[in-house]
Order: structure tokens, then sequence, then C-alpha cells
């Protein structure tokens, strides 16, 4: 069965818009005497991180969360959740200008991503919030990728039915999601296939 042609967007911020130096955050972590990556692993733990991105508690919530599980004193614990945060990633410059691209193509784009309440500060303090047409954030919908209302309300938000729509994510869980919600996903995993995206997009050459 042939597929329509994707006539817009959505794209993962973490590990694909946004990218992350592990250097500043062990950095933190070996500065307070913490094992290289404890800080992620503490904050990545489902039962603390899945309400962060399902818009049931704040970004402060959990953060305080992840200080309370630290083998720290508490203000130390507190100081060095709020040094590792201080480091909010970087954009990926080859990702923004195939953004940029699509965009100009007159195809719309929108950020589908699981994000805590903190988002809009970070798309604005890494100049992002105007690279994209809509945000469509977890925290905001009350539901995290890859349930499929996730799916289904972004595809509301950008104004393209889902087969129509072109999803890009690292994880491949939430690439099978949104394929089962009707979506044509692909697994990012660095900018070796942009072409074979720009392809799938039908942009001009």
């Amino acid at each position: 069965m042939s597929r329509d042609r994707a006539r817009a967007l959505l794209i993962d911020l973490d590990g694909v818009l946004r990218r992350w130096d592990p250097a500043p955050m062990i950095a933190v972590e070996v500065r307070h005497g913490l094992k290289p990556a404890a800080l992620l692993e503490t904050a990545m733990s489902w039962d603390i991180y899945r309400p962060a991105v399902a818009g049931e508690i704040t970004d402060a919530e959990w953060m305080k969360l992840v200080a309370d599980r630290l083998p720290l004193e508490p203000a130390e614990a507190e100081a060095a959740v709020a040094e590792w945060q201080s480091y909010r990633g970087e954009p990926d410059p080859e990702v923004l200008a195939f953004v940029r691209e699509v965009r100009a193509a007159g195809r719309p784009v929108g950020l589908a991503t699981n994000a805590t309440d903190r988002l809009r500060a970070d798309l604005a303090a890494l100049a992002l919030a105007d690279e994209v047409d809509v945000v469509i954030s977890s925290w905001e919908l009350k539901v995290h990728k890859p349930a499929p209302e996730f799916f289904q309300k972004a595809c509301e938000l950008i104004s393209v039915e889902p087969k129509q729509v072109l999803f890009i994510d690292d994880d491949d869980r939430v690439v099978r999601g949104a394929r089962v919600a009707g979506l044509s996903a692909y697994r990012w995993a660095g900018p070796q296939h942009l072409e074979y995206l720009r392809k799938a997009l039908d942009l001009p050459a």
C-alpha cells in the first residue's frame, strides 16, 4: 500500500533538535563526589520522570525528588542538582538547518516532545521558540509519548492528518507508537539520513 506524501514534520527535541554534551554534566557529578551519570540516571527513574513529563508535577518538584535520592547532605544535593540543571544543551546545527529548509518549502513543523513546564523557557534560551510552527508538550497535554492520544493531538495542532505527517524521534518505542497512531515515523540516529528525510517530505532539490 502506498503512503500519502508527508506534508508536515513533527520532530523530537532531546537527542534530535537539541543535543547534550555529557562533559559539563559529568563535571558537576565529579565535583560533588557522585559517579558519572548518577544525576541523569536518578532523574530518569520512571517513577519520578513519568509524572514530570505527564504534567503531574513541576520541573522544580521533579528536581527536588532527584535531590532527595542522592547520597549527599540535603544542601549539597540541592546545589548539585541546580548546578547540573544550569546546562541546557544546544541546538544541533544540521537539524536546525533541516527544520528551516522544511518550513521554507511550506511544510509546517511541530516540536513534539516529552517535557516539563521548563520547556518554553528552554526554547527561548536556545533561540528555538520561533524555529517551529507549533510546540507540542507532553506536560501541557497531560499525556506523553508514545501514547496514541499524544500523536492525535499533535496532528490536530499542526492541522495535518496523521497519514501525511513524518515524525522523527531517537527512541524506538516512541517511533513504534507513532506508527501505530498512523504517522510515518523515522528513528533518528544522526544527520547521515537527512537526504532520505528530505525526499520523504518531497523537498525541492
